[in-house]
């Protein structure tokens, strides 16, 4: 069984997925790599030579060629803009959302334009953030709130949910 980590940019999945899979002794994905591999170009660079249909597509196609077992699968903030890769993410495995909040999300984010980060010309954070939380919420098994919590309460918090 696969664990998948959803939720906003800067909500940790990469960093807590790393720790979790090794605290777990599971293997760990990161779909953000698994793009750049794909494609051999950083996702910023995809956005703006591309632009973010094309960036979106990768995103969805990288998701739904992923076929593995017993991994820790942290996923980019904008895979829920994707129903054909929800879907595939949720068939093999349990969605965890990691909750934070938007003001959190501003602080750890100071980078939205070159992170690599799903964002339509003219949107804030602000927007994404609304946008975005109804569909982590939809497709979540189970949500784990990381506001104000360390790195290893988190993970301890999922390692408990996995037992």
């Amino acid at each position: 069984m696969n664990m998948i980590l959803i939720g906003m940019p800067g909500a940790g999945k990469s960093t807590i997925g790393v720790i979790l899979a090794k605290t777990l002794g599971m293997n760990f994905c990161d779909t953000d790599l698994v793009i750049q591999q794909n494609t051999g170009q950083r996702l910023q660079q995809i956005i703006d030579t591309q632009g973010l249909d094309a960036f979106l597509k990768a995103e969805e196609e990288a998701i739904c060629s992923l076929s593995c077992r017993n991994t820790v699968i942290a996923t980019g903030g904008s895979a829920v803009l994707s129903q054909k890769a929800m879907a595939h993410l949720q068939s093999c495995g349990k969605c965890v959302y990691l909750d934070v909040t938007l003001e959190e999300c501003k602080r750890r984010i100071l980078n939205i334009r070159t992170r690599g980060i799903a964002v339509r010309k003219g949107q804030t954070l602000d927007d994404v953030f609304r946008e975005r939380i109804p569909l982590y919420q939809k497709y979540a098994a189970l949500t784990v709130c990381c506001t104000d919590k360390s790195t290893e309460d988190i993970v301890a918090e999922l390692v408990s949910c996995k037992e």
